[in-house]
């Protein structure tokens, strides 16, 4: 398994954090020192070095602990990597931003747990503590809700235009088969990305395929 070389029932846990601000890093590793059930593996800024940290395994940790803004993406895109490259990385989201659906999205995802940045660091501890020991922890929400995706808010043209994409469409493709414009194409697209809250056709390709084995 990816991320991580510690067996499950040894501690302390080594701890991974993924966070664009180091500021952050810093003191979220100040606080792991002193924390007798973790040890700090390493701190990174952006998802790509995230990545290959999981993909090396000289970089051994049990946890990572992710913000939700990194410098070149966020943990929503994240996660889709990890899954879509098989990586069985237990992840705790970190997140500034309390808008409910960045919560439901990254549980839909595969997050193991997801703390809020405001939060006491107590709980944060606490949960990656819980997320170690095998649960689940994430904070209080209607989980009859979590299976709504962003898929839902797309238009018939938008599921249809993200279908194609899934086939490998290029735009000119895509206007000449369905009789709009090249640049009709574009204003659906960009409508389509703000939606899925991805920045490309790989992106919102991967989110979709995501949500339909899911």
């Amino acid at each position: 398994m990816h991320g991580g070389g510690v067996k499950k029932s040894t501690w302390p846990k080594r701890l991974l954090i993924a966070e664009r601000n180091q500021l952050v890093i810093s003191a979220l590793r100040d606080i792991i020192i002193r924390d007798e059930r973790f040890d700090f593996a390493a701190g990174v800024q952006s998802g790509k070095a995230f990545l290959k940290a999981v993909e090396e395994t000289q970089t051994a940790f049990d946890i990572a602990i992710v913000g939700w803004k990194l410098s070149d993406m966020n943990a929503g895109e994240l996660l889709i990597e990890l899954r879509r490259l098989q990586f069985a990385t237990r992840v705790v989201i970190f997140c500034n931003d309390h808008d409910i659906s960045i919560l439901k999205r990254c549980v839909r995802l595969g997050a193991h747990g997801f703390c809020y940045q405001f939060d006491d660091p107590g709980i944060l501890f606490d949960t990656v503590a819980a997320v170690a020991n095998g649960r689940i922890c994430i904070p209080f929400m209607d989980v009859s809700k979590i299976n709504e995706t962003p898929l839902s808010c797309l238009t018939t043209r938008e599921l249809e235009l993200l279908t194609v994409l899934t086939n490998g469409w290029t735009n000119q493709q895509i206007a000449a088969r369905t009789g709009i414009s090249e640049n009709t194409v574009k204003y659906h697209l960009k409508n389509l990305y703000d939606k899925l809250d991805v920045r490309n056709r790989a992106m919102a390709v991967a989110l979709f395929l995501t949500d339909v084995k899911h």
